[in-house]
């Protein structure tokens, strides 16, 4: 099994940097893919409401034989559980389908700025963590403002800001703001939904180190500082992607990366984005 580093957020709870991303996983496939995905070594799972497979992935977590202690596991709120009592209830719900006493990370999904007061949402996870219940609280698709009125109006800062992420978009300028205040990033769509595959320079680095496009990027995350949690039901693959930690990227490597970026993004814009499912 590999050893997977680290980081110690802004609480002291300590997050493995690369993890098991679920999204889009059918409820069908998500109990095999976990466990494909813990028996090759990962130790972070990441889940969510919107998602549908958090009771999937909970049998995947009681089936396994390992001590509840080694596995961390994030979900994260749904779009349509913002204020504080739909909140409490969705999160009491959560750990239900989880089969979990205590949750290792807890997200608030998208700030929802046209739905309602997103800073009334996360006083109520303040209160999840203050419970006991939750080890971190942490936002997804946050952006530097909505990350600010945070800060301006509540005493409890986030551990993570999990945004889109990848060499076509490096959202730096949220990342700058986010290590500023001590909230580690966490990148998902970390290889572009696939598109870094066939990149010429992501592919000229793989061949000269002995590996794909993919592992190239997701190293890069890695040397970034970047929680990462690639997504794949192909056993092959999901074994590729930890095989990460065996090479690193020279100086000259990650400057090529850095001129990749295009603004490019793939998914919504969070300052557009008030969806409710």
């Amino acid at each position: 099994m590999a050893d997977v580093p680290s980081i110690t957020l802004n609480n002291g709870v300590e997050i493995p940097q690369l993890g098991f991303g679920t999204f889009q996983i059918e409820r069908d496939d998500a109990v095999k893919a976990t466990l494909v995905a813990l028996e090759a070594g990962y130790r972070h799972i990441d889940t969510a409401q919107m998602y549908g497979n958090e009771a999937e992935i909970g049998d995947a977590l009681h089936t396994f034989d390992a001590p509840r202690e080694e596995i961390f596991v994030t979900s994260k709120l749904n779009n349509g559980n913002h204020g504080r009592e739909d909140a409490l209830r969705s999160f009491d719900e959560t750990l239900g389908k989880l089969g979990l006493d205590q949750l290792d990370l807890f997200l608030m999904h998208w700030p929802m700025p046209g739905v309602g007061d997103f800073v009334d949402t996360w006083r109520a996870m303040i209160e999840m963590h203050e419970s006991g219940r939750v080890k971190a609280i942490g936002v997804s698709n946050f952006q530097t403002h909505h990350l600010q009125r945070i800060l301006d109006e509540t005493d409890v800062v986030p551990v993570v800001n999990q945004i889109e992420c990848h060499p076509y978009f490096h959202n730096d300028v949220v990342r700058r703001f986010g290590a500023e205040h001590d909230i580690v990033t966490e990148a998902w769509s970390p290889i572009a939904q696939g598109d870094v595959i066939d990149d010429a320079t992501l592919s000229e680095i793989g061949d000269r180190l002995g590996k794909s496009a993919a592992q190239v990027t997701l190293r890069w995350h890695l040397q970034r500082g970047d929680v990462v949690f690639p997504k794949s039901t192909t056993p092959e693959r999901v074994e590729e992607n930890m095989d990460i930690f065996d090479f690193e990227l020279a100086v000259e490597d990650m400057d090529r990366i850095a001129g990749l970026d295009r603004n490019e993004r793939k998914g919504p814009d969070p300052d557009e984005f008030n969806m409710v499912p």
